[in-house]
């Protein structure tokens, strides 16, 4: 029998405007400890976005997320944040910020696999 691993998740959001509060799901962080497993997942709708403002820089955006990546695959490419431990990137990424890309709050839960996991919760999330 495969076991359950606690995991934590956020939604990663686009906020054009910040003072209208209003959004649009373009991603998923998962960060599984015990399996030292972090990773995002990504997909966004230009036509989607476009809705909201057409004053909205999309690949200035699409850099942001690319940003996220990086931070997530951890290393030098990620700068002096991407050096940090899992826990302490993952903290990071998901920090209250008021600014075009945010984050939910984190959810937790249990998987087998936090890869498969991600997966499902981006389909479900933000397709």
């Amino acid at each position: 029998m495969q076991e359950n691993h606690v995991f934590e998740y956020a939604i990663v959001r686009v906020v054009p405007k910040v003072e209208r509060q209003e959004f649009l799901n373009v991603g998923v962080i998962l960060y599984c400890p015990k399996l030292k497993f972090l990773d995002c997942k990504f997909a966004v709708d230009d036509n989607r976005l476009s809705i909201f403002t057409n004053q909205l820089d999309i690949e200035e955006v699409k850099g942001h997320l690319r940003a996220f990546e990086q931070i997530c695959a951890g290393g030098a490419q990620g700068g002096p944040i991407g050096e940090l431990d899992n826990a302490s990137r993952f903290r990071w990424l998901t920090a209250k910020r008021s600014t075009i890309v945010q984050t939910s709050q984190v959810h937790p839960g249990l998987c087998i696999d936090p890869d498969e996991t991600l997966n499902r919760l981006h389909e479900r999330l933000v397709l």
